[in-house]
């Protein structure tokens, strides 16, 4: 069963996003997610195995521009996480499809994401779901 999240749902999702977001703490990504699940922008859809949290997706509309787009707002996949042991089952396909019926309905006549350049699985999750790849870019950074 899939369900879009509400506010009090923002620890459950955080227990769930932190194993792909390690370098955050879960009450951190809790009162981010509390804020992100509230906004009227994006949407955070749970994934059940009966009464068990196994998955989310979290998705947002942007309206800065998006690589490959030529319309905004574009809806905007923000992270995706399903537990190990049901993967390969179809469940983030399930999750993906809600996101995209939830910018279509906001509006959106594109949908887009990305992934890290080293993170092999998300990319062919995303190709396999017909993404395109738009453009690949190596970020840099100094101190001054």
């Amino acid at each position: 069963m899939i369900r879009k999240a509400t506010v009090n749902d923002a620890l459950c999702v955080a227990k769930l996003a932190i194993q792909m977001w390690e370098d955050n703490t879960v009450e951190g990504l809790a009162e981010d997610l509390t804020k992100i699940i509230d906004s009227p922008e994006s949407a955070v859809f749970l994934l059940y195995d009966g009464e068990i949290a196994i998955g989310f997706a979290q998705c947002q509309l942007r309206h800065d521009y998006v690589e490959g787009t030529d319309s905004s707002p574009v809806g905007y996949l923000e992270g995706i996480f399903v537990e190990e042991a049901y993967r390969n089952k179809g469940y983030a396909k399930e999750l993906l499809k809600q996101c995209e019926a939830w910018a279509k309905d906001m509006g959106c006549t594109e949908f887009a994401s990305d992934c890290e350049l080293e993170n092999t699985g998300s990319l062919a999750f995303h190709l396999k779901m017909g993404f395109e790849e738009a453009n690949r870019v190596i970020c840099f950074t100094k101190k001054l």
